[in-house]
């Protein structure tokens, strides 16, 4: 999967996500799980944009880190959203299902991104062909 496929299902994640939190009900605790919810589940794909403009691999690898623990964070709320009985289970498990592919994905682009050899000394880019991004 490319940079601008997973900027594209991310995108489609967090627009899922939105439309779940518009169906859950409007109780003080649907209104919490709903909140959180929105928050961490629209934040995979913003928070992935923001790999893709890292300037260093450091950077890069604090930045898939905080998308695998958003998209981490989703799964749990869509979790406790099951649990608590503001959703079936049925109509979550499609979205839980891609929280955890999701989770997965950016914890093997991290480990891949490990295993590659530092920039030299003194060069700050990233040795990434395929990236756009020009350092």
């Amino acid at each position: 999967m490319n940079e601008k496929e997973l900027k594209n299902r991310t995108r489609q994640f967090a627009l899922r996500i939105l439309k779940v939190v518009d169906a859950l009900p409007t109780t003080y605790s649907g209104r919490i799980i709903a909140n959180q919810l929105g928050r961490a589940g629209t934040s995979v794909g913003a928070n992935y944009r923001a790999v893709c403009r890292s300037r260093s691999t450091a950077e890069m690898l604090a930045r898939f880190a905080v998308v695998e623990e958003e998209a981490d964070e989703t799964e749990y709320w869509l979790d406790l959203a099951i649990a608590h009985g503001s959703m079936p289970a049925k109509k979550l498990a499609p979205l839980c299902k891609e929280a955890g592919e999701l989770t997965a994905i950016m914890v093997a682009s991290q480990k891949t991104l490990r295993r590659k050899p530092a920039p030299r000394r003194g060069s700050a880019s990233i040795q990434n062909p395929e990236s756009k991004i020009q350092n």
